[in-house]
């Protein structure tokens, strides 16, 4: 697929995606909806890719849906293409909302995947980064959940996700305002992990990716994402335990942990030979389940 809404690179061992619509501020569309997808499809399926950052052109990360539709941007029997592909309907007939289809995409990805807000990220800008497991801000981002303020709801799985990422009364807080906040108010609640100057927001971003990258091993970070995300909604510890046993009993005689145990003990870094492509148990948690 070739993008127009998006770029998408590869350096590394680390994926970039950049969002791209900078005269729009990276406004939500349609394109970037089908784009975003296949590049995190392309991600899974490249085992030379071993993280992820997602970044915006220009000085805005997203600034939400494309409004230039006027009060019909969110009609379904007129602006269908804010929704779901046809092949993507619920089993009632509805749609999905377009920025879940991407936001469960992310979910469910096999590589850590990084937030780098370089600017304003309002509305599904900032609800469909919230699977991804860090999140980074330069110091003069923005970011509002202003769906209220428009007549809407909380969309791309955000009334999951929010609340256990900032808890429940924060969630509300930001949500029922529908406010505008900045970059300390969203460190301060949790939403993001830390915030840089402008200049060295990407460059933390890709050391943090390159720390992975270059230590650790791909299976087992794929497995261990599947294995905290699906954990946020297990019934109980013991649920975790049982998933946790599965895959120790099963990866404990696997080849990367030979290449991890002896490199350590030689002092050496290690060369894991596994791949996410080939060697992923199957007893890694399916997350999330539709």
């Amino acid at each position: 697929m070739s993008y127009t809404d998006i770029e998408y690179g590869v350096q590394d061992g680390i994926a970039t995606i950049t969002l791209n619509r900078p005269d729009r501020m990276n406004a939500y569309t349609y394109a970037m909806r089908r784009e975003m997808v296949d590049a995190f499809d392309r991600v899974d399926a490249d085992d030379a890719v071993r993280a992820v950052v997602v970044t915006g052109a220009g000085r805005a990360f997203c600034a939400g849906a494309d409004l230039e539709g006027g009060g019909d941007t969110f009609n379904l029997d007129k602006r269908r293409d804010m929704f779901g592909a046809e092949d993507e309907v619920l089993e009632d007939g509805t749609p999905r909302d377009g920025g879940g289809t991407v936001a469960l995409r992310i979910a469910r990805c096999l590589k850590p995947v990084i937030g780098a807000f370089n600017g304003a990220a309002v509305g599904v800008g900032v609800t469909m980064t919230l699977p991804m497991d860090v999140r980074l801000a330069s110091e003069k981002a923005r970011f509002g959940f202003v769906f209220a303020r428009r007549g809407i709801v909380t969309e791309a799985a955000s009334s999951w996700f929010l609340p256990r990422l900032v808890g429940i009364s924060q969630a509300m807080e930001w949500a029922a305002t529908g406010r505008v906040f900045d970059a300390q108010e969203a460190l301060r609640g949790g939403l993001v992990s830390r915030l840089y100057a402008p200049d060295e927001l990407l460059p933390a971003a890709y050391a943090l990716a390159g720390e992975i990258a270059g230590n650790t091993s791909a299976v087992s970070v794929a497995a261990i994402r599947r294995l905290m995300w699906s954990g946020l909604s297990a019934p109980s510890p013991w649920d975790a335990h049982i998933a946790d046993s599965r895959l120790m009993a099963v990866m404990g005689a696997a080849p990367d942990v030979a290449e991890g145990v002896s490199s350590f003990l030689e002092k050496r870094p290690a060369e894991f030979p596994m791949r996410v492509s080939e060697d992923l148990p199957p007893e890694v948690p399916d997350w999330p389940v539709r």
